[in-house]
């Protein structure tokens, strides 16, 4: 075999995969050569596809995809770019009429082989090493890179670096488009004989069966084929050797049915740093150079431009000239013939990013690597789950986009709703293309924002996806009755409930709720069922803005709160502190879930049930919501309940306006005595105003109870002090700045000295000895907009706040958007 087109046998094109100056001379070495057909490494099964290649629609990069076909989960992917030596030789060939294959050993065995080689780890070692498989590399061989040990040689440091200087900006100066073919293919003969294989074990297969197809073609074409591989390969493919030799290579191989396709591939997927085996750095780059008829640095520094002025950063033409200077002048003095991107990359540093790195990061991100999305045919094979979401994403507007974006949802527009159901039916399905996340500017139940971004990836779980059936409501139907089966746990079954519902499966929500209230029947752990309500209440809100009917839903709610009510004091006697902090958890979650199950039908947004109906609902949740304030006074009072859970009892009471601050100080006394351990106090202290909810604002607006727990805290023995302070310290480290301000300067002065002439005379600034009405009265129109124009708030006679139920008004102002910082100023 030989080199050239001579009647010695086929062209060999070794080639640096994904290399736009290969590609270059791949294409120039066809023209001159004009082969009877050419060969390609990469899987025949894909012999089929090829002709997709010339469709209009069929944008790179893609990348074929060859997957199990009971196992979709097993699978591999052929990238390519439209700077790649091998999409270059497949357009070729097809813009010349020339037949096209592929010669790479075939998917049914690459794909088998991975199997075998996960069962073999799963086997004893004993159990290893039989006969009929591909062979295995060793775990501790050495796999070496052809293009380092070249660079080292030729003296450079960076591999990147040398293949720019030798190949992509050589072109073809001397006029011989093969001679950097036989130059390279030299090079890797003699790398070959010096370290064999090079930790390539696989090769000799793959290489064997290359061989076969090679002599295949010559007896159909003759001497005129042209072969499009990696330049390792090159030495192999030249090697005199017996067809008996290579069929006995690949005698045994094991086998699985295997289907393949066109998927699209990203520039991102291309690079390294995706874990893409034979990935390059700069695929951004790389475009590039192949896509620029003439003067590339130009160019380059005119799209670095363009995108620096894109985010507001002061670039003008004359910087552009400038870096393009420094450009050249640096290839000059480095002696390279022209500049590579660590050249372009500097003069970018110093002359439009003013030697920051921070602008010259986003450089890298979206030009050097680049974000750019292919495109496959629709008359490229796929399952029909992949069909049906190609319908969906085309009527419903929402095109994979490679490049993360926001999407802001109004669940109240026909599309926007679809779109939701879209992207929560594929998180079910496993398909994460589109993440949740906080919505901003908004928090009513209608909105949804989603963080999309699509991953190559996904195919392969769209692919896996395909066995539960062959629409995306089918598939996600069937895998979330198959995931309740199997659930582990009822707080699993009540979160599927909650996805089912933002789904919109009703066909699987019968299913789940079935299981649901078996499981829940089932349970005795008041932990669990403790977790699970609150996803049960969220999923009822959920349904109201959906319109969908939670009827069975609410039953098993309501029946899950009472077996909670039920269970919870017992559950909560003789907790170690883990165990009582984690009550408190549960405690809070179940408060939360009854407060929303108190509210009435949602929150007014695509309400239209009528009054009586409503105020039958009204009149069962208020009694819900009274039975759990009995369950936390029956806490509160308990000597047994560890004392966070009895502080925070109180604390809820206090809150809900089920107990007066006489009471709750009251209690607070009783607890904060001499006859209480002082651990036990702190926890309750805890319990009460610790975990972030609004306690300081408590402690500012009622001095009694910041006197109680300065009295108790002044009064604490030093050797018990050590003990609580690290409690003590969590509760008062999540305050706000201006909170612990504040009553640091309460302290200071000491209880029951807010209105006195002293505070006056202390300098202490914001406090005065009578109550200023007028400015009292000037906060009332800010009340009337947080509170809403309800007539039964008689804003008017809410107007001495130190005599109100300060909690009250805290509550109520947070839940309107007001934050503590607000309240502080009202105070003052």
């Amino acid at each position: 075999m030989s080199d050239r087109d001579g009647g010695n046998g086929p062209l060999l094109l070794g080639v640096r995969h994904h290399g736009p100056g290969s590609a270059r001379a791949v294409r120039a070495a066809l023209e001159a050569a004009g082969p009877r057909t050419v060969l390609i490494e990469g899987p025949p099964e894909a012999d089929a596809l090829i002709a997709l290649a010339a469709d209009e629609d069929m944008r790179p990069p893609v990348a074929l995809l060859a997957h199990v076909v009971d196992e979709p989960g097993r699978s591999a992917f052929w990238p390519l770019a439209e700077f790649s030596p091998e999409w270059v030789a497949i357009r070729w060939a097809l813009e010349h009429g020339v037949p096209a294959r592929f010669i790479d050993l075939p998917a049914t065995h690459t794909l088998a082989w991975g199997r075998e080689e996960r069962e073999d780890q799963e086997q004893e070692p004993s159990e290893k090493g039989e006969p009929g498989g591909l062979p295995s590399e060793p775990a501790e061989a050495v796999r070496i890179d052809p293009l380092a040990v070249l660079a080292e040689t030729a003296g450079y440091d960076d591999a990147e670096r040398w293949w720019e200087d030798v190949i992509e900006h050589r072109g073809a100066r001397d006029g011989d488009a093969f001679a950097p073919f036989e130059v390279l293919g030299e090079a890797m003969g003699a790398l070959r004989e010096a370290f064999g294989t090079g930790g390539h074990e696989r090769d000799l297969v793959r290489e064997a069966y290359m061989r076969l197809q090679v002599r295949a073609a010559q007896r159909e074409f003759g001497d005129d084929v042209a072969v499009v591989c990696g330049a390792w390969h090159v030495p192999a493919l030249r090697q005199r050797t017996t067809v008996a030799a290579d069929r006995a290579l690949l005698k045994g191989l094991p086998k699985a049915k295997a289907d393949m396709t066109w998927v699209p591939w990203t520039h991102r997927r291309l690079s390294r740093m995706s874990g893409y085996g034979a990935g390059i750095d700069s695929p951004g780059w790389y475009g590039h150079l192949f896509g620029a008829a003439d003067r590339p640095i130009e160019r380059w520094m005119t799209k670095v431009a363009r995108l620096l002025r894109d985010e507001d950063r002061p670039v003008s033409s004359a910087h552009v000239i400038e870096a393009v200077r420094l450009a050249d002048t640096l290839a000059a003095m480095r002696g390279r013939p022209l500049p590579g991107l660590t050249e372009t990359t500097d003069a970018v540093r110093a002359v439009m990013c003013e030697g920051s790195d921070v602008p010259l990061a986003l450089v890298h991100d979206r030009l050097v690597v680049g974000d750019v999305l292919g495109e496959v045919p629709a008359a490229a094979p796929a399952v029909p789950l992949q069909r049906d979401l190609d319908r969906l994403q085309r009527r419903l507007r929402l095109k994979p986009e490679a490049q993360e974006r926001e999407l802001e949802l109004d669940l109240r527009k026909e599309n926007d709703a679809g779109r939701s159901r879209l992207l929560h039916r594929l998180r079910l399905l496993g398909i994460e293309w589109g993440e949740p996340t906080a919505s901003r500017g908004s928090t009513g139940t209608f909105r949804e924002t989603w963080r999309l971004r699509w991953e190559p990836e996904l195919a392969v779980r769209v692919a896996e996806a395909g066995v539960w059936g062959t629409t995306v409501l089918a598939a996600a139907t069937a895998k979330a009755e198959a995931d309740a089966v199997g659930a582990r746990s009822l707080a699993d079954v009540t979160g599927l409930a909650e996805r089912c519902l933002l789904a919109e499966l009703p066909d699987a929500l019968p299913v789940v709720m079935r299981i649901l209230a078996d499981r829940a029947a089932l349970d005795a752990d008041v932990g669990h069922l403790a977790q699970a309500l609150p996803a049960l209440v969220r999923s009822l809100r959920y349904g109201d803005v959906r319109g969908t009917d939670t009827e069975a839903l609410a039953e098993v709610a309501a029946g899950l709160a009472e077996r909670v009510f039920v269970g919870l004091p017992p559950a909560c006697a003789a907790l170690d502190a883990d165990a009582a902090e984690e009550m408190r958890g549960h405690v809070d979650a179940v408060h939360g879930a009854v407060g929303l199950l108190g509210e009435g039908e949602g929150d007014g947004e695509g309400q239209g049930e009528d009054s009586a109906s409503q105020g039958e609902s009204s009149a069962s949740r208020v009694g819900i919501r009274g039975r759990w304030h009995g369950v936390l006074r029956t806490l509160s009072g308990r000597d047994t309940v560890p004392g966070v859970v009895r502080g925070r009892a109180v604390r809820l009471l206090l809150d809900d306006g089920a107990l007066g601050q006489e009471e709750a100080a009251r209690l607070m006394g009783l607890v904060l005595s001499p006859g209480t351990e002082p651990a036990d106090a702190a926890a309750w202290i805890e319990g009460f105003v610790g975990g972030g909810s609004g306690g300081g604002m408590l402690l500012v607006h009622d001095e009694r109870l910041l006197g109680l727990v300065d009295a108790w805290l002044t009064g604490v023995p030093g050797d018990a002090f050590t003990d609580v302070l690290p409690l003590l310290r969590r509760t008062f480290s999540v305050y706000e700045p201006g909170v612990r301000r504040t009553l640091g300067e309460l302290v200071r002065r000491g209880p029951g000295t807010r209105g006195s002439a002293t505070a006056t005379a202390s300098g202490i600034p914001g406090f005065a000895s009578d109550l200023d009405t007028a400015r009292a009265d000037a906060v009332l129109p800010v009340l009337r907009l947080l509170l809403g124009p309800d007539e039964t708030v008689d804003v008017e006679g809410a107007g001495d706040l130190s005599t109100n139920d300060s909690s009250t008004h805290t509550n109520a102002a947070n839940e309107n958007g007001a934050d503590d910082n607000d309240l502080v100023g009202v105070g003052r």
